[in-house]
Order: C-alpha cells, then sequence, then structure tokens
C-alpha cells in the first residue's frame, strides 16, 4: 500500500478552441450556383417548347464569331472589331473601302438561314411533283459570294431547251413557272444568266453564236417566270456568257455547261451592280504609269517608244 506523501497531482490539459468568425463568402458562392443552375434550367424549358425555326436560329447565333456579328455578316477574316477604323462598325471608309465588293462579300448568318428556307421550300415543292421530280437531279443550288445560286443543268437525255434554239423544253417551263412564285418570297434582286458548251456554230462568231444563243435562252428563262408569276421590278440582270464559264472539273463540250443560272443576289451585290462608281481620281493612271501594252500602236507614243 502506497504512502499519501507517494502521490502524484493529476493534471488535465485542455486545448481552447477559438472560433474564429468565418466570414460570408459561402453563401455569395451559393447564391451564384443557384442563379447559374436556374438559368440552366429556364434556358432548357424554353428550348423545349420552342420550335425548330428558332432552335436553328439560337444555334447559328452562337456559332457566329463576335466580329462577323459586329460588322452586321462581313466575315473577311479581319482581326479588327470595328472595321472601318472608325468610331462606328459600319463605317464604310478605311479597311473596308468598298472598291471591290464581290471580294469581300459574304452572306450573313440571317441571309444564309433565308436562303436555306428557300431552297428548301423549292425542294419541297418540286418532290411533291411526279414530273418535276425526274428534275432534281438537274439542280444545284449553292451559295456563293454574289448569293445564293440555283443552277439547272442539261443532260443528253433531258435537255432544258431544243438543240441549238431557245425554245424551252415542256419541263423546263413547269419548272421556271413552279419555283417563280416562291422567289417572290425573298425581297432580293434576281440575276439571270445563260451558258452553252463550247460547240460552235457553222457560221462561227461572225454570225448568230453561243453568244447570242446564251442571252437568247436567258431571255426565254426570264419569260417563264415572269409568265409564272414573278415580280418583273426584282429581275436586275439578264445576261449571256456562251462557254467562257465552264462548270469546274468538265469538258468543253460537256452538255451540262449548257445551263441557266438563276442567283438571288445579296443586297450589297445588287447595289454594286446599280451603282459600278469608278475609283478617285488620284487613282487613275497618269501618262507615266500606263504600261506599253496598254498603249494603241499606232499612236505617235507608241511610235516614239519604238
Amino acid at each position: 500500500m502506497s504512502k499519501g506523501g507517494d502521490k502524484r497531482p493529476i493534471i488535465i490539459r485542455r486545448k481552447k478552441v477559438v472560433h474564429a468568425h468565418h466570414g460570408g463568402a459561402w453563401k455569395i458562392a451559393l447564391a451564384d450556383f443557384m442563379t447559374a443552375l436556374m438559368a440552366l434550367f429556364l434556358v432548357m424549358w424554353i428550348l423545349s417548347v420552342s420550335s425548330e425555326e428558332t432552335r436553328r436560329g439560337v444555334a447559328e447565333y452562337f456559332s457566329t464569331p463576335l466580329v462577323t456579328a459586329i460588322t452586321g455578316g462581313d466575315m473577311s477574316g479581319s482581326t479588327s472589331v470595328i472595321p472601318g477604323g472608325g468610331p462606328d462598325p459600319t463605317h464604310s471608309d478605311g479597311e473596308r473601302a468598298r472598291i471591290d465588293v464581290m471580294q469581300h462579300t459574304r452572306p450573313s448568318a440571317q441571309e444564309r438561314r433565308f436562303f436555306n428556307d428557300l431552297q428548301e421550300r423549292i425542294e419541297r415543292v418540286i418532290e411533291r411533283d411526279p414530273e418535276l421530280r425526274e428534275l432534281r437531279n438537274q439542280m444545284r443550288f449553292d451559295l456563293t459570294r454574289e448569293g445564293l445560286r440555283i443552277q439547272l443543268l442539261d443532260t443528253e437525255q433531258r435537255p432544258m431547251f431544243e438543240l441549238g434554239s431557245d425554245q424551252v423544253a415542256p419541263y423546263m417551263r413547269s419548272l421556271l413557272r413552279t419555283i417563280a412564285p416562291l422567289l417572290n418570297e425573298l425581297p432580293n434582286d434576281l440575276s439571270i444568266s445563260g451558258h452553252t458548251d463550247s460547240v460552235p456554230y457553222a457560221g462561227g462568231y461572225r454570225g448568230y453564236s453561243n453568244w447570242e444563243l446564251s442571252n437568247d435562252r436567258a431571255n426565254a428563262s426570264r419569260r417563264e417566270l415572269v409568265a409564272g408569276g414573278l415580280d418583273p421590278d426584282q429581275l436586275l440582270r439578264v445576261s449571256g456568257f456562251a462557254d467562257r464559264v465552264l462548270l469546274a472539273d468538265t469538258a468543253p463540250t460537256d452538255p451540262i455547261n449548257r445551263r441557266i443560272e438563276l442567283v438571288v443576289l445579296l443586297p450589297e451585290i445588287a447595289e454594286a451592280i446599280r451603282n459600278p462608281g469608278v475609283l478617285a481620281p488620284d487613282a487613275q493612271f497618269s501618262e507615266e504609269e500606263v504600261p506599253k501594252e496598254l498603249v494603241p500602236q499606232n499612236t505617235p507614243q507608241a511610235n516614239d517608244d519604238q
């Protein structure tokens, strides 16, 4: 048995815990998270009750680059948010000088959507008609710098015109008169061009040639479109190119080069056609800058140089 003097005191050590003030940062983070979550559910609900066209428009909006959206559809690849170098995004000077509209114009996202809708409506109308359905393989749709191009192509088995004339084939007439009202649905101007293959007439280019034939066929197509209900005021250009503009990867004599092209023009292109304009006076050639190849050989200047 131990003695009383041998007992050691029991020491209990307790750590004092100080509860520091943690602040309300977590509340702000939670509020932000709940707001974002509510916005997500709201967007998902709106998309679920929206039409297919609305969803397509939303998708195109988010796929459009910021520069394109600011400049109203200009996709020239410029890195400047303000294309003209001035305070107004619609400024037309400087970087966006409109000397060559054909080179820099691109359809905007909205214009592409309108053109796609027009193409789909034309295809649906053709698909419902058994006679026109056979012509679907002779039609091509594509977007160009000028706008929506609709090409009506010839084949040996089903030519669009009588051989060597501007006499419209019955199915071609039916096709043109069917699509005419659909072209009225857009306010854009229309361009019509005729093209031929390179098979020449007996008289060559001295008499009636592919130049006259292509132009006459374009005019014959214009008459059929107007007869089908096309507004004549939408027609801006009717032209013939003979065999000078061949399709890519085709032989000059290929029947597919005998074609009619309808182009639903972009507003900028239509404006450039109406007002071609000229270069500023200081941009014209001076006498010293005129290349010798451009100087007529019977002029005094040409004689002096020889």
